[in-house]
């Protein structure tokens, strides 16, 4: 059961009998939020992390220098369709003054300090003042639940997935196959939702998860070795996999998407053996851990030493400990706290919700230089999800999803393709700056996040905004096979540049999530 929601025992909106008028109520509360810039320098929490973002959502504030003896600064921001500017006394000023007036599109920034007649410019920027939320958006083209199940038994019924039945590799005409903690995680994962949904199916399910789970166990280190239980990050010298970086290391975090499927296979199977596997995973974690509360992001998967002196952003990890807590009471709490002090301490107080994903190159790059929803929305949510949760937790989440929104959320494109169609289809989520493509997955994360905050808030805002990138996922879906494609572009969903199953898994359960949530959505006159 949910934590009690501080808002949760306020009545429910009484509607107007108007759907429109809900959201017209909404629409007005997201532009006067959309004036309140996401964790500014200013405050003094944190640097500047903007210095990379192309678009902003959110009034933004940038690190302008200030001029000795300056008396004021203006601001103008010039565009297409007219320029507007206001003064102050600050150079790192937010641009809330003047950010309503100004309509989605491609703008420049000058900044000029004044002292007397005399105008010098101190600063300049070029980026998207992009679309708000403007809800209602596009409903459900079919029930979350259907939309679910077709997507779930798509994944089940596709050849490289039956290849399980009889066989102890994977086919790797699945080419994400090369990643298999996470794209044969997610597999078990599918048919142990299958095996559930699906009473015809189970036996067959079963049948595949446990041969994809066996293969895991066959990749794993043994015990007693520092990396003790934990499958590779990689397989075979195929795409990222057989990059010199790559080979022979592994991604710290990665083990824990192994371990959730044999918690599922577990909580379906009731075979201990699968309990034991993720509870020795958790274990060989609290080893890895340093008293910090650290981890290193990459290792040598031999040795278990670091590669270099990158720490991992801890979300994935508090999640399993949080879920491993159910089976085995008080074990983790410990490593619990320690990875809470140090992602608040160290990771909330920079800001840098950087990337980490095992197929995008993170050597050289600046901090800031490549900033994901996929590290802020699902750490927002693990705040939301504690058992007790802070005002500081409540505080630091809204900032992690305004982030998210802010930088990756696209409520509508203003640019089109030569035949007039959208590039990409909103409402989505793009997934980093090193991969500026709308992905299911993202759409996700920051729709979970928005759910989370509803459920602890009662913010009928976030409800709105999780319902609108929700209900386009069902668009996005294969009408006819149930597919949901990894890519919201203007291709086909049936486009196959990249198909990934951990993606498509998580679509699967915030779909499910959003159909046990339809009295919440009557409050939006749904």
């Amino acid at each position: 059961m949910r934590k009690i929601a501080f808002l949760a025992s306020l009545p429910l909106i009484i509607l107007a009998g108007c759907r429109g008028s809900v959201y017209n109520r909404l629409n007005k509360q997201a532009e006067s939020e959309y004036l309140q810039p996401v964790r500014p320098a200013s405050e003094g929490r944190n640097p500047c992390w903007n210095k990379f973002a192309k678009k902003f959502m959110y009034a933004p504030a940038f690190e302008v220098p200030s001029v000795p003896g300056a008396d004021k600064y203006r601001f103008t921001v010039k565009g297409a369709d007219g320029s507007w500017s206001f003064f102050s006394d600050r150079s790192d000023a937010d641009l809330s003054p003047i950010w309503n007036q100004i309509p989605p599109s491609n703008v420049d920034l000058v900044v000029e300090a004044l002292t007397g007649d005399v105008a010098d410019t101190v600063y300049t920027r070029s980026f998207l003042r992009d679309f708000p939320f403007d809800g209602p958006y596009n409903g459900p083209v079919r029930s979350y639940k259907e939309a679910a199940i077709r997507a779930a038994l798509y994944n089940h019924l596709m050849p490289q997935i039956q290849n399980w039945r009889g066989n102890t590799v994977p086919d790797m005409s699945l080419w994400t196959n090369t990643y298999p903690c996470k794209i044969i995680g997610a597999t078990i994962r599918n048919e142990c939702l299958v095996a559930r949904l699906l009473p015809e199916r189970k036996e067959n399910a079963l049948e595949v998860a446990r041969s994809a789970a066996a293969f895991l166990i066959a990749q794993s280190r043994p015990e007693g070795d520092p990396l003790a239980f934990f499958p590779p990050t990689y397989y075979l010298d195929t795409q990222a996999s057989g990059e010199e970086q790559n080979q022979g290391k592994t991604m710290t975090m990665e083990a824990t998407y192994a371990g959730n499927a044999f918690l599922d296979l577990y909580d379906v199977t009731g075979e201990k053996e699968w309990l034991e596997r993720a509870v020795e995973i958790g274990r060989t974690y609290v080893r890895l851990q340093r008293e910090d509360g650290s981890l290193p992001v990459k290792v040598d998967f031999a040795s278990g030493e670091p590669v270099n002196e990158a720490k991992a952003l801890l979300h994935p990890l508090l999640r399993y400990f949080q879920r491993l807590e159910e089976y085995s009471s008080g074990e983790f709490s410990q490593a619990m706290t320690k990875a809470e002090r140090w992602m608040d301490e160290e990771a909330m107080e920079r800001f840098e919700m950087s990337g980490q994903f095992e197929d995008v190159n993170v050597l050289g790059l600046e901090p800031y230089q490549n900033l994901t929803n996929c590290t802020a929305a699902p750490y927002a949510s693990y705040l939301l999800d504690k058992k007790t949760i802070s005002e500081s937790d409540i505080s630091n989440a809204i900032d992690l999803i305004r982030f998210s929104e802010d930088q990756f959320v696209h409520w509508d494109y203003a640019d089109t393709t030569a035949d007039g169609f959208h590039k990409f289809n909103a409402p989505c989520v793009h997934e980093q700056y090193k991969y500026e493509m709308p992905v299911d997955n993202s759409s996700c994360n920051v729709a979970n996040a928005w759910l989370d905050l509803y459920e602890v808030t009662g913010d009928l805002l976030a409800l709105a905004k999780a319902k609108a990138l929700i209900d386009n996922i069902t668009i996005q879906q294969n009408a006819q096979n149930g597919k949901i494609p990894t890519m919201f572009n203007w291709r086909s969903p049936d486009y196959n540049e990249g198909y990934w199953m951990n993606c498509s898994y998580t679509s699967i359960t915030t779909l499910l999530r959003l159909e046990s949530m339809t009295e919440d959505l009557k409050r939006l006159g749904d």
